[in-house]
C-alpha cells in the first residue's frame, strides 16, 4: 500500500529527503505522497523511512492504494527502470 500524510503534518521537512523514490513533495498546505512513486521503501529499506523520522506520526497507509509486498516490489523495479532510461 502506498502511504499518505494526514493533516496532522507540521511541515517539519524531515520526511521529504528520506524518501528514496522522491514520492514526497510539498503540497498546498502540507507534505503529500505520490502513490505512484511510494513503495513503502520496499526494495530500499525494511521500514518506511518517512514513518521512522516523522515526529508526529502523521504518515499512515493510504486506504485508496492497497498493494501487496509483491506489487510494491514490482513498482520499485519499474521506478528503477524509469530512472535508468
Amino acid at each position: 500500500m502506498a502511504l499518505m500524510i494526514t493533516d496532522e503534518c507540521i511541515n517539519c521537512d524531515v520526511c521529504e529527503p528520506e524518501c528514496p523514490n522522491g514520492a514526497i513533495f510539498q503540497g498546498v498546505e502540507i507534505y503529500e505522497i505520490d502513490p505512484d512513486k511510494c513503495t513503502e521503501c520496499v526494495g530500499h529499506f525494511d521500514k518506511p523511512q518517512c514513518q521512522e523520522v516523522c515526529p508526529v506520526d502523521c504518515i499512515v497507509v493510504n486506504p485508496d492504494h492497497e498493494e501487496t509486498k509483491d506489487q510494491l516490489m514490482a513498482k520499485f523495479m519499474q521506478l528503477g527502470a524509469a530512472k535508468a532510461a
